[in-house]
């Protein structure tokens, strides 16, 4: 909790203030002499209500004073609510290397029961997108609220060799910003003018499956300025992958476009410590996580990372990742509260001093 207006906090110094007006009063009370008419006033106060209960409306009142000098200063606390008009990119890895068993079933298979969990957890207003990478990198669904397609997506992608996760982060942010263009053939990932649709030559652009396509940039079009990684609250990356990428861009480069972009890559390392080793047509490979690699893409973006050794591990990550991409932190002023509880301490207080001392109990 903050306070916008904390000088107004000062005021706080009327309390003891009170307090010690109120104890005067009292003893002044008490020191002074009452002449009374007759001994059954006297028997009449003495079979009155105990001595405590005197206290308790001032008390309450001294509360309610504290409570409307807090809502002066305009205290501000800070909230956790339902993101409305995020877009969120699931990149998956689709190397063969994510057949490996030892994550039941398979790794593949662990991924896509996570993932589709996952989504299943986000807000219905939240648009998900869907990258698969291999040795290349491709949209399997273009951003959208409807489920339906999305799962399809995720169940039919096929896998192949290679694993270019650089590629893969550079498409999905094609995805989340139309007006990026970028070579995915060159190793610096600067971004390019779009490709004109006459003809005229540009960077590589991204085909978009059931997406509108991107308006063509202009030759002399100057990249925006880079900005507070992290800070692009409506857009989030999440990159599942087990493996070294080995092929396309550097992941850190593509990294560095992301961060650039304000867009957090969370990362997810899927698999075992020890790996596996795997028979596919004939040639065998030892299939290892990378874990670097992946951890330093999350560091550059200010995204998190996650291991994960089995299914449980996977649905616990994405479970993480939901709470924070499906709810965001705000703040509120919360001064009105206050002073509501201040107008009925103070009701209270007069309810029972005219109950207990008003003489109507």
């Amino acid at each position: 909790m903050r306070f916008l207006w904390p000088e107004a906090l000062a005021l706080g110094a009327l309390l003891p203030l009170l307090a010690l007006v109120y104890r005067w009063l009292i003893r002044r009370r008490r020191s002074a002499a009452v002449p009374v008419a007759s001994l059954a006033l006297i028997r009449q106060a003495m079979a009155g209500p105990p001595g405590w209960r005197r206290h308790v409306p001032p008390l309450l009142l001294l509360l309610a004073v504290a409570l409307a000098l807090l809502a002066i200063a305009r205290p501000v606390a800070v909230v956790r609510l339902p993101s409305n008009d995020r877009t969120v990119i699931l990149a998956i890895d689709a190397s063969g290397s994510m057949r490996a068993r030892d994550i039941a079933p398979s790794r593949i298979e662990a991924a896509r029961a996570a993932a589709r969990a996952f989504v299943e957890q986000l807000p219905a207003s939240t648009k998900v997108g869907l990258v698969t990478f291999a040795a290349t990198a491709s949209v399997a669904q273009a951003p959208t609220t409807a489920r339906d397609g999305l799962f399809e997506a995720l169940e039919r992608f096929p896998l192949q060799r290679g694993t270019a996760a650089g590629s893969a982060i550079a498409v999905s942010l094609q995805l989340l910003f139309p007006d990026l263009a970028v070579d995915l053939n060159a190793p610096d990932l600067k971004p390019r003018p779009r490709a004109d649709p006459f003809g005229a030559p540009g960077g590589s652009a991204v085909t978009v499956p059931g997406g509108e396509p991107a308006r063509p940039g202009k030759p002399d079009a100057a990249a925006p300025p880079p900005v507070e990684p992290g800070s692009h609250a409506k857009a989030a990356i999440i990159l599942l992958s087990d493996g070294q990428t080995n092929i396309g861009p550097e992941p850190q480069i593509a990294a560095k476009l992301a961060a650039d972009r304000g867009v957090r890559v969370h990362t997810v390392a899927v698999g075992t410590a020890q790996g596996e080793s795997l028979s596919v047509e004939g040639w065998s490979m030892r299939v290892r996580l990378d874990e670097a690699s992946l951890r330093g893409i999350a560091d550059i973006t200010r995204g998190s990372f996650f291991a994960t050794a089995s299914g449980a591990d996977l649905r616990a990550a994405y479970e993480a990742l939901s709470a924070r991409i499906a709810f965001e932190s705000r703040e509120i002023e919360i001064g009105a509260p206050l002073l509501g509880g201040a107008a009925l301490l103070m009701l209270l207080a007069a309810a029972l001093s005219r109950w207990w001392l008003g003489g109507l109990g």
